[in-house]
């Protein structure tokens, strides 16, 4: 059975309850005053004044609806990806595992088979199983007719195929952690085309809001963009030095268990004792 290995990197749920606090610290409504035209003027202030011009002074507008607003089509791809990051780290976390590359039933399969000196049951056991180690398994008893060297480079071969296949399955987050700042970065190239738009081709007054809100979209689209871009880089180092380690704890257990094949097969069977 493979150890289990051991990270340096902070613990999952450390990052999912920093993300969790961000998300919270978006809760509270702000409140948007509206800003009145030059021409209008300012009403007295006392009880003359309408209690419906009084409400339109101040109006509650959540913090997470003025997001989706101020996000736009960029920030709703930036969601969509975001799911997709979240459902691609459980995949990876529930398959890169050590009950799932090596199985623990199948070494106690071919160790009993080993026991019996069945080596054939032992290459169909390792042949039917889909796992990693039933892998190299076979494939160092394919090459073990051609000598112990000759199995032993099979496998390093074929595990280095197997790492292979194991990169490519986490290199969807080196994607996502390097255009993740990109996208903000189109954003915020967006939002500030947007302000100063506003600022060429106004020949009046200008207003802040009309200023504010490409600025608000510039920034709030580069946040996004970076906070997407954090979590990928550091789930994919994870998973980069976990496929490195269940890489190499395979290939040895596998080697491991060629060697004993070898070793056994060229045992003298025991004979019974006479009668």
């Amino acid at each position: 059975m493979l150890p289990v290995e051991k990270h340096s990197f902070p613990p999952i749920w450390l990052v999912l309850v920093l993300l969790a606090l961000t998300a919270f610290s978006f809760a509270k409504p702000v409140t948007v005053h509206a800003q009145d035209e030059p021409e209008a003027a300012a009403p007295a202030a006392g009880a003359d004044a309408p209690e419906e011009t009084k409400a339109e002074g101040h109006k509650p507008k959540s913090t997470l609806w003025w997001i989706i607003e101020t996000s736009g089509l960029i920030g709703a791809f930036l969601l969509l990806v975001s799911i997709y990051f979240v459902g691609l780290v459980v995949q990876l976390f529930m398959e890169l595992r050590a009950p799932v590359v090596a199985p623990p039933e199948v070494m106690e399969k071919c160790e009993a088979l080993l026991a019996k000196r069945d080596f054939n049951g032992i290459y169909k056991v390792a042949k039917d199983s889909a796992c990693e180690l039933g892998q190299l398994i076979a494939t160092g008893m394919t090459a073990l007719s051609f000598g112990f060297d000759h199995a032993r480079e099979a496998i390093d071969r074929q595990s280095e195929e197997i790492t292979v296949e194991m990169e490519k399955r986490i290199s969807m987050l080196a994607v996502i952690g390097t255009l993740g700042p990109l996208i903000g970065l189109l954003g915020t190239l967006k939002g500030m085309i947007a302000s100063f738009s506003v600022i060429a081709l106004s020949d009046t007054q200008l207003k802040a809001s009309e200023v504010a809100g490409g600025i608000s979209e510039a920034l709030l689209l580069t946040f996004e963009g970076v906070g997407l871009s954090v979590p990928a880089i550091y789930f994919f180092a994870v998973f980069k030095n976990r496929v490195s380690s269940l890489s190499v704890q395979t290939m040895n257990a596998a080697d491991d268990f060629i060697f004993r094949v070898h070793t056994m097969a060229h045992k003298k069977a025991p004979t019974e004792p006479a009668a």
